[in-house]
């Protein structure tokens, strides 16, 4: 007997792929590792080939930077005398906390979704 190493079913000795999952049984430890690889890639939010890579770290770049210039920069300079005090003195943790809930979210629906 055979046994998956995807889901444990115990298969024929000359099965080529796995009677329950369909996964191959063939394969070598270097290409099972790949194949894992890459289901982790498909399955992360935010991996090195998702769509959404690009937009979720631009957000967070842009982010960054909103917080060093209202953070940083505009409370050291004459502008700040000018500007109304909800804009000098905006705190951004809780766009942080956001964002972080809405990665979550993200990530939980690509999961149900990908089952």
């Amino acid at each position: 007997m055979t046994y998956c190493s995807k889901c444990g079913n115990k298969n024929d000795d000359d099965a080529k792929f796995c009677g329950k999952c369909g996964v191959t049984l063939d394969m070598s430890t270097k290409d099972r590792k790949k194949d894992h690889d890459d289901r982790c890639e498909e399955e992360c939010a935010v991996g090195k080939h998702s769509p959404y890579a690009p937009i979720f770290w631009g957000a967070i770049v842009i982010i960054i930077g909103l917080w060093i210039v209202f953070s940083l920069v505009i409370p050291q300079t004459e502008l700040a005398n000018s500007l109304p005090s909800w804009l000098v003195d905006f705190d951004f943790w809780w766009i942080i906390g956001i964002i972080i809930a809405i990665a979550f979210i993200i990530t939980g629906v690509r999961i149900i979704t990908k089952k």
